[in-house]
């Protein structure tokens, strides 16, 4: 349920009890007994952090815990109440019980000092108050300090007053005048009582010293004094020792000694000792400053009472001032081209010492195109004794020693800056004779070449330097179309896009013109070289890939492997690595049959030759340069698989039944066959009367031939692979035709004895090969082809010549 209404009661119990000592019994203010209270289940409840009291259940007592300081609990606070609750069960009841805490006499009255001291004179007047310190009392009301009281004594009296809060303070009355002579010194014994039962006392000791009374002024023994001083003496050093006399003691007989009404040099110069009277050096002494310090000096006593005298100080000189170097007009910057005796400067020197210490004499240095000239009144004049030169010494640091005479002699210097102006004396002078510099071909226009510098000598506008170009040709063309020049950085640049193959270098000329009055120049050469670029694809010379008709090469069915059937020739405009060919074998008819030569180009067999290989093999070559990057090209070779030229007449070919013939090949071939019909029935009757002949000359011809070079279905002439040059072997070779092989392989044909054969097979009828068909290049063609070919060290010239007996013989021979 809820807490019933509650009751205050309220207690008191003094201070300082014993623990256990008794409170109040709350049975009658809580109208109930013993029973019902233990019943309820009675219990204190304490509002503050500790428990000072406790509730006896079965008697209703309330007992002290501890015991209790009010001092330390409340300190001044007043009234000192401590509040508790007694909580009552069934039903719940709450009662607040209000203990004030009564104050008891306990504490003493306390002054902050055990000894207090006054100083009087001896002079003071009666009546004359003094007030003394109020003690301090912990306890409240009644047990405060309620009075004061003094010892008896014959020079002062105690007079106790309230405040208006009704605190106590006291004051002491001189009532009878001193006399330090008789007494020094008196010793009081202030007490302070309060109210309590009983009554507590605190006491203090008052000491009273009596000051003597100042009736004697200090005295000087001298009123003037006189000192010499040397300037630049040392610091804290002691000129004179001023000393009064007081006839007072104590106080009035200690004397302060201090400066009167002086100037401030004074000030920063001497310090007085205000105990001993030394006055000593504190600051600079300068004769050229002060030669004479006045000093007044005052002593003062304790009681206020003072005398004066005066300090009277001559400074000595002291050769202490270096001379000084005044410059009265200086010419800067002064031209390189003045005459000579012309003035540079005008200066004096000044020395604030006297006497020998202010004499002076002034030099400069000797090796300097330059003099001294004294002139009236310490003044001195620089003029030019040597040409100038800017260039060599553009400013001159003149040091002007001046030295004084007195002892030890002191020196100073003034260092004179002179600029030299500029005259234009000086062509601009490029950094190197001669330039060289490089440029890629293909270049984009405006592309920076290189610079060009030159430096001038001279400053300023007289080393402003332009550049430009002399008139020039680069082939027909002038140089100005090849490259321009930045006139005030000296940078070359491209105008155009260079092309190595047309101009590999050229040279220009760059002026250099500085901006003085009159101008100077100078010149300097610049060859520009064109570095190559891989640009040019590799040309294939042979075969030929731009004819009308396909070129082939003959191979006898008998040769065995690394046969030099031919040699692909190629070149490249380019100079360099990018002029570096590479062959290889790109796509064959029959793959492993032909190998090309990687540096040489030439082909070889690389295996023998057999009925299955097909008759007609075509080869496509790769041409790759050393650029980077690379370029190729290719180029395709037909060569034709034949029997050889082992017979004196020329037999019909079999064609092997599984090779198809093209059909333009067999038109082509009955043309030849209808042409080569006609011609020998022409010629047939001529060919008759010289054929008796005709053989002879042949067997003749053989017989020579087979000295030399060796001929038969079976001959394979022995041959490596010239890697390191070209090749210096001739190559023989007896070849058999076939129909449709001979479109374009043989120039310069002429048949002597154009027979056939009485019974052709029926399928090499349409195979028969007549050379009256064959497209012959003039001689000034081969010629070309033969220039275009020799001049490429390490290239094949292929001249070819057959001889028709039936019977074809091809000789290549590979230079």
């Amino acid at each position: 349920g809820s807490i019933k209404g509650s009751e205050s009661f309220h207690y008191s119990v003094p201070e300082e009890r014993k623990s256990g000592s008794l409170v109040a019994n709350v049975l009658k203010d809580l109208k109930m007994d013993v029973k019902e209270l233990s019943a309820r289940r009675a219990r204190l409840v304490s509002k503050s952090s500790k428990q000072y009291f406790q509730l006896d259940p079965h008697s209703g007592n309330v007992i002290l815990k501890d015991k209790i300081d009010r001092e330390a609990l409340c300190g001044q606070k007043d009234p000192c109440v401590l509040h508790s609750e007694i909580v009552l069960e069934n039903p719940l009841q709450v009662h607040r019980i209000e203990v004030e805490i009564q104050d008891v006499n306990d504490n003493s009255p306390q002054f902050s000092k055990k000894e207090f001291l006054f100083a009087i004179p001896e002079q003071t007047l009666t009546n004359t108050r003094f007030p003394v310190e109020s003690a301090e009392d912990l306890d409240k009301g009644e047990n405060a300090v309620q009075n004061y009281t003094l010892n008896h004594n014959d020079h002062f009296w105690l007079d106790v007053q309230s405040h208006p809060d009704g605190s106590r303070y006291a004051e002491l009355v001189l009532q009878k005048h001193l006399d330090r002579e008789k007494d020094p010194q008196l010793s009081l014994i202030l007490s302070a009582v309060d109210g309590g039962t009983p009554k507590r006392t605190g006491t203090a000791n008052i000491i009273i010293d009596v000051l003597d009374a100042n009736d004697n002024a200090p005295h000087f023994h001298q009123s003037l004094y006189n000192v010499k001083v040397m300037e630049n003496t040392q610091a804290d050093t002691v000129i004179i020792n001023v000393e009064a006399t007081d006839r007072d003691l104590g106080t009035n007989a200690e004397i302060t000694y201090s400066f009167g009404q002086i100037s401030g040099n004074v000030l920063t110069s001497f310090k007085l000792n205000q105990r001993t009277g030394e006055l000593t050096v504190s600051g600079t002494i300068d004769y050229e400053a002060d030669k004479k310090y006045s000093i007044n000096i005052k002593a003062t006593d304790g009681g206020g009472l003072s005398d004066y005298c005066k300090v009277i100080v001559d400074v000595e000189d002291r050769n202490d001032n270096a001379p000084e170097v005044t410059v009265t007009s200086i010419t800067s910057p002064f031209p390189e081209d003045s005459p000579l005796d012309t003035v540079v400067a005008l200066f004096s020197i000044m020395d604030q010492d006297s006497g020998d210490n202010g004499r002076t004499a002034c030099t400069t240095e000797s090796d300097l195109p330059f003099m001294l000239k004294a002139t009236v009144n310490s003044y001195y004049q620089l003029v030019t004794q040597q040409p100038l030169d800017r260039e060599r010494v553009s400013e001159y640091n003149i040091t002007i020693t001046a030295t004084d005479w007195g002892s030890p002699r002191l020196t100073s210097t003034r260092i004179i800056n002179i600029q030299i102006s500029d005259v234009n004396d000086n062509a601009p002078i490029f950094e190197k004779s001669y330039y060289k510099m490089q440029i890629g071909e293909n270049n984009i226009p405006g592309l920076l070449i290189g610079l060009v510098h030159a430096d001038d000598q001279d400053t300023e506008q007289n080393a402003k330097i332009r550049y430009s170009l002399l008139p020039g040709k680069v082939g027909d063309q002038p140089v100005s179309s090849y490259v321009s020049i930045n006139s005030e950085t000296g940078n070359l640049y491209a105008i155009r896009s260079l092309d190595y193959e047309q101009v590999k270098d050229f040279q220009v000329t760059v002026r250099a013109v500085d901006s003085g009055s009159p101008p100077l120049s100078s010149q300097v050469m610049v060859r520009v070289i064109i570095m190559d670029e891989n640009d040019n694809a590799p040309f294939i010379l042979y075969p030929l890939q731009n004819g009308t008709s396909p070129s082939n090469d003959l191979v006898p069915r008998g040769v065995e492997a690394g046969y030099l059937v031919t040699k692909v020739v190629a070149i490249d405009r380019d100079s360099g690595q990018n002029s570096w060919l590479t062959y290889e074998l790109l796509k064959a008819t029959e793959p492993g049959l032909f190998s090309v030569g990687a540096q040489n180009g030439e082909v070889k067999t690389m295996r023998p030759m057999n009925k299955r290989d097909t008759f007609k093999q075509k080869l496509i070559i790769g041409v790759r340069d050393n650029g980077d990057p690379p370029q190729s090209t290719s180029g395709t070779l037909n060569i034709l698989l034949v029997d050889g030229f082992s017979d004196p007449y020329m037999k019909m070919v079999d064609i092997p039944k599984e090779e198809v013939v093209e059909e333009e090949d067999r038109t082509l071939t009955m043309y030849l066959v209808i042409c080569l019909a006609v011609i020998s029935f022409i010629f047939l009757v001529s060919v008759l009367v010289f054929v008796a002949i005709k053989i002879q000359k042949r067997r003749t011809f053989v017989e020579s031939s087979a000295l030399s070079f060796p001929v038969g279905p079976n001959f394979q002439e022995n041959c490596g692979d010239a890697d390191a040059g070209s090749l210096s072997r001739a190559y023989n070779y007896e070849v058999c035709l076939a129909g449709g092989s001979l479109n374009s392989e043989f120039r310069f044909l002429r048949p002597l004895f154009p027979v056939f054969s009485v019974e052709p097979a029926p399928n090499q009828r349409d195979s028969m090969i007549s050379a009256g068909s064959q497209e012959v290049p003039s001689h000034a063609e081969k010629s070309d082809l033969m220039n275009q070919v020799v001049p490429q060290g390490g290239s094949m010239g292929k001249q070819i010549s057959c001889k028709w007996h039936f019977r074809k013989r091809l000789v290549l021979q590979q230079h």
